[in-house]
């Protein structure tokens, strides 16, 4: 008989679709992870099928899911969590039929007033590589204000500022469809980080009030043909996508005649 591989508990537990491995490393670390009926210890490896893995008290069950993922064009109004008592609908509680019976994740949230691109996944290992900082995964967002934002200050958003300890910053930022006086309400802004509100922080800090947050793309990956409140499967080929260096336009979309595309709501 063939001996079974070990391997580290947090992969485990993210295969097994309970969570994504950074949340697995968590809850180890917080004592909710028992292997075999003792407390588990970061950097574990277990057994597959021989070593009991309990979560809370629940075991995990050893046999992983089919690993889909898919990318969904989110409206406002939808928190990316699995659960929350504040809020009874969740980009989850949304999932198409066929897919509401597997453990589905968020690799990259956008809060509650943001909309556009997010994607789900049960595939562990993919949700860890689309978020660990070690990968550089570049996510492009339309940005649209309440006052005027001028070029002359499009520096800030790049140099970024410091909020409790933390600095907030943006890789790249243009607007678009500047008018004569070169400012502009609608902004186009990459980032490969992201904290919590970041963008949005970022611009209330310098006296900006954001209208609309769009995510349009991750990656070389457009949020295009999908429409609002819907999910495309993605296949193997759109995957590696989301990894790709997005294009860089020839004229900057401080000359472009039209915004980047997206779904507009209906």
């Amino acid at each position: 008989m063939t001996a079974v591989e070990p391997i580290r508990l947090q992969k485990y537990i993210a295969d097994a679709g309970v969570c994504s491995r950074r949340s697995a490393e968590a809850l180890i670390a917080q004592g909710h992870v028992w292997v075999n009926g003792g407390k588990a210890t970061l950097g574990q490896k277990i057994s597959p099928g021989v070593d009991k893995v309990t979560v809370d008290g629940k075991p995990v069950r050893t046999k992983a899911q089919p690993r889909i993922t898919l990318a969904m064009n989110k409206p406002r109004g939808l928190i990316c969590s699995n659960e929350d008592p504040h809020h009874a609908q969740t980009i989850f509680s949304v999932l198409p039929r066929e897919f509401a019976k597997f453990r589905f994740f968020c690799a990259g949230r956008l809060d509650m007033d943001s909309e556009g691109l997010v994607i789900l996944t049960t595939d562990g290992d993919l949700a860890h590589r689309l978020m660990h900082p070690s990968n550089v995964v570049v996510k492009r967002y339309y940005v649209v204000l309440k006052q005027p934002f001028p070029s002359t200050r499009l520096a800030l958003l790049v140099k970024g500022i410091v909020m409790e300890g933390e600095r907030l910053k943006v890789e790249r930022a243009a607007l678009v469809n500047p008018d004569p006086s070169n400012s502009s309400t609608h902004l186009d802004v990459h980032m490969h980080h992201g904290k919590k509100r970041e963008i949005r922080q970022l611009f209330t800090t310098l006296g900006y009030d954001v209208k609309i947050l769009r995510r349009y793309q991750i990656g070389a990956f457009r949020l295009k043909g999908i429409p609002l409140h819907a999910m495309k499967q993605l296949s193997t080929q759109e995957i590696e996508l989301l990894f790709q260096s997005p294009r860089t336009p020839r004229a900057s979309l401080e000359a472009s005649a039209t915004p980047p595309d997206f779904d507009h709501e209906a």
